[in-house]
């Protein structure tokens, strides 16, 4: 993770795009570099250390060199990293495991609150984060589904029609049904 967001604060500055650039014509010492882009002998000093600390440019002797390979391989893995996906438990069966792979985003909240049959996937899923023998009120309910989805009113409503959360008639209670108790 350091890797990568140092590859996105190198790329993120015109100054050290610049840098890239003219090294990508031909070597040159930081003076060059300096007065070439019209920047300040620290300033280019301060670019060109952070570049050779990521190993996009090498130095030697003074001579400031652009390391294509490097850079390559940094924009290769880093812009082309495919993007994380939720991993469900291993437990589950295969048809649940791609109902939650396709509906939930990498940090397990819900993309988009399927239809039945699907839905009974998700509503197991967020039943998981409610413990038996805990009352909650309507409030830490929200505060729990919320973190799933904003729909907290639907998907509370769901998880009482579905029998795995019960509630008080005035909704002042609510409480984890066990599968044997529906």
């Amino acid at each position: 993770m350091n890797e990568m967001l140092d590859f996105v604060k190198a790329m993120s500055s015109p100054d050290r795009l610049r840098i890239i650039g003219l090294l990508s014509q031909a070597s040159a010492t930081r003076t060059e570099i300096a007065a070439r882009l019209k920047l300040s002998v620290k300033d280019s000093l301060t670019h060109l250390g952070f570049l050779e600390f990521i190993g996009v440019v090498t130095q030697a002797d003074g001579v400031y060199t652009l390391n294509n390979d490097k850079l390559a391989v940094l924009a290769k893995e880093k812009l082309a990293e495919t993007r994380p996906s939720y991993t469900p438990p291993e437990t589950l069966d295969e048809k649940s495991k791609k109902i939650l792979k396709a509906h939930l985003n990498a940090d397990g909240s819900i993309k988009q609150i399927p239809s039945p049959p699907k839905l009974q996937v998700i509503l197991n899923y967020l039943a998981e984060f409610f413990e038996f023998n805990k009352n909650y009120t309507e409030k830490e309910v929200n505060t729990i589904l919320r973190r799933f989805n904003e729909d907290t009113a639907g998907l509370r409503r769901d998880l009482v029609d579905a029998g795995m959360l019960a509630r008080e008639s005035d909704g002042s209670r609510y409480w984890r049904v066990k599968e044997g108790d529906k």
